[in-house]
């Protein structure tokens, strides 16, 4: 008995010593060890499913295998969903958004993909929806979905975004998912729009591919020949599964790094032309106003952008460590670095950027912190592979004004009160 109590006593003083050694490591993370202990010393509400008892769970035998036949996930992960628009009267024409501050890693689940349509939803059965490919071709041709999936797919992880992420008016949201969610990425599958258009030949005058979508918008956008010989592609699966029908079903396409507007869903048409269309979509709308009345157009490439997503607002955090982790992409390629602040821009510290770093995709940022317990900013700014700085709202303002819509790509400030609640820093534009 008494070796025993010894071998229990050096165990339990070696994993002591592991855990105070580990601590110091992370930079003093000794005090989540010390709020975890006193967490489960307080009496709470399932305080019988704590240890040292025996969790209720393991009392009984789970649900069947194939009780779900498409898994969902767990019912306490329930308010994890997209955020929904409120301030308009219709939701046919709108728009729901990624909760970015509840995402880990870089791949959005599906159920998460931010939306945006213009004519609501349609429900298109596959076997009776078509791609018309006609113009400056060679042999203008009508393919069903089969005859799409029979050329040689690739698989591709690529985000894509609103340019109106956020409007320049519409700075002052509570979350990271309010602010700029209407950014998602994920695994994209189908065939190169090159490989297609090679295949039925295209004529030396083509410099324009004109897209028009299946839905009650007949929504319409103008692509550069460019773009579509360089990386587009006729897509119809996303992470695994075919497209949903919020996001194209059964065919899109995606012009990666391009404003999410482009990418036109339910794909029904493809014009190959030798100027652009100038529709709707690219004139009185998806243009950018200038502060002297000019717009900028064809401003297809959205630019860097980068945000911290936790801590971010409506997070509270304690003093001690804490790590700083968040997003960045950019449509010109790779992103190179990302910096931030936790002194509300007096310096700055380079983060560890997640492999994988891929071009035109999230790329996940961390940077270990050790918070004081005093009232800062904290900010994040990406540099991508073309040289190119993320600016701040003033910079970007102080070029373009407020009068425009579209391709906000400010760094965004999370104020931490001592209170160590987490606060949007933009109180307005």
């Amino acid at each position: 008995m008494k070796s025993r109590s010894r071998v229990e006593t050096t165990k339990s003083s070696t994993r002591r010593q592991f855990l105070a050694a580990g601590s110091l490591a992370v930079g003093g993370a000794a005090a989540l060890v010390a709020s975890g202990e006193a967490l489960a010393a307080e009496p709470a509400a399932g305080a019988e499913n704590l240890p040292p008892n025996v969790p209720e769970w393991m009392k009984q035998p789970g649900a069947d295998t194939g009780s779900e036949p498409y898994g969902q996930p767990s019912k306490f992960e329930k308010g994890i969903v997209r955020v929904l628009r409120k301030d308009i009267e219709q939701q046919t024409s709108s728009q729901s958004q990624t909760p970015l501050q509840d995402i880990d890693g870089i791949i959005v689940p599906n159920g998460l993909f931010y939306e945006r349509h213009h004519g609501g939803i349609p429900e298109i059965d596959p076997a009776q929806h078509r791609l018309m490919i006609h113009g400056l071709v060679e042999r203008p041709t009508i393919f069903t979905m089969d005859d799409i999936k029979r050329y040689p797919s690739e698989s591709r992880i690529h985000f894509l975004e609103c340019s109106g992420n956020p409007p320049y008016t519409k700075i002052s949201a509570k979350t990271a998912g309010e602010l700029v969610g209407l950014a998602s990425c994920c695994e994209w599958t189908g065939v190169p729009l090159k490989t297609v258009l090679e295949d039925i030949g295209l004529k030396p005058e083509a410099k324009w591919v004109i897209a028009e979508g299946a839905d009650a918008a007949a929504l319409t956008r103008s692509i550069p020949i460019e773009k579509c010989l360089e990386d587009a592609m006729l897509v119809y699966s996303q992470n695994g599964e075919r497209l949903r029908p919020a996001q194209g079903y059964p065919l899109r396409v995606l012009l990666p790094g391009f404003e999410g507007n482009m990418n036109v869903k339910w794909l029904r048409r493809l014009h190959v032309t030798n100027e652009p269309i100038y529709s709707r979509e690219e004139t009185s709308r998806y243009t950018d106003l200038m502060p002297d009345g000019t717009a900028r157009k064809f401003t297809f490439m959205m630019e860097a952008k980068s945000i911290i997503t936790r801590p971010s607002g409506t997070h509270k955090i304690q003093p001690g460590f804490n790590e700083i982790t968040g997003l960045a992409w950019t449509g010109r390629g790779k992103v190179a670095k990302v910096d931030v602040s936790t002194d509300g821009g007096k310096t700055w510290q380079a983060a560890r950027l997640q492999e994988p770093v891929l071009t035109r995709a999230f790329t996940r940022f961390r940077l270990a912190w050790t918070w004081d317990g005093k009232p800062t900013t904290i900010i994040s700014r990406v540099t991508d592979e073309s040289g190119y700085v993320q600016p701040s709202f003033e910079q970007l303002r102080d070029v373009r004004g407020v009068n425009g819509q579209y391709h906000n790509n400010a760094t965004w400030p999370w104020k931490v009160a001592e209170s160590g609640e987490v606060t949007n820093a933009h109180a307005k534009a």
